[in-house]
């Protein structure tokens, strides 16, 4: 008689949001990092002003969030035993994914040399294509903003957008 093994699917690499306590982002990046865990911070710099100078410092682009790549169920209570960490987003107490897509949007951006800003998350708008330039294929969403037009990336798990500023000719209607 033989025996049959159940055998188990190996758990997807994927995004994950995990929500940090306000202002320990950094902080709790470099122990995920120390735990050889991949992660992703997107920071914005921001020049801020004191009474006696000035000083360029980086910001999280997603104040009390970042995105870890990984297998959940290998990783989650490593994930959640680093100091700082409130939780890893989901629903029903199952983590849920951040689409790649979302991510790669975000890294390219951050990356290039455009001027970017933390904007309010969206649920309507034209959505559109860049089809010219140094973000082309990125999908968002086009607004317009005192008279000027901003392309809009949204991360939907964690309601948190990123704008940049962008001509109307450099997109397409999807």
């Amino acid at each position: 008689m033989s025996s049959m093994s159940v055998e188990q699917v190996p758990d997807p690499v994927n995004w994950y949001a995990v929500h940090t306590r306000p202002r320990h982002e950094k902080v709790v990046a470099e122990q995920l990092c120390r735990r050889d865990i991949e992660c992703f911070l997107p920071l914005r710099e921001v020049l801020s002003r004191w009474k006696d100078r000035r000083k360029r410092v980086q910001f999280p682009l997603f104040p009390g969030y970042l995105f870890v790549h990984t297998q959940i169920r290998d990783k989650r209570l490593h994930i959640l035993k680093v100091d700082s960490v409130v939780r890893i987003l989901g629903f029903n107490g199952k983590a849920e994914p951040v689409p790649t897509d979302q991510i790669e949007s975000v890294k390219k951006l951050v990356y290039s040399t455009l001027p970017y800003d933390p904007y309010p998350h969206l649920a309507v708008g034209d959505r559109v294509r860049i089809i010219k330039g140094p973000l082309r294929g990125l999908v968002g969403i086009l607004v317009e903003k005192k008279n000027r037009f901003r392309f809009v990336l949204n991360v939907d798990l964690i309601q948190q957008s990123v704008s940049c500023e962008i001509d109307s000719c450099d997109v397409e209607s999807i």
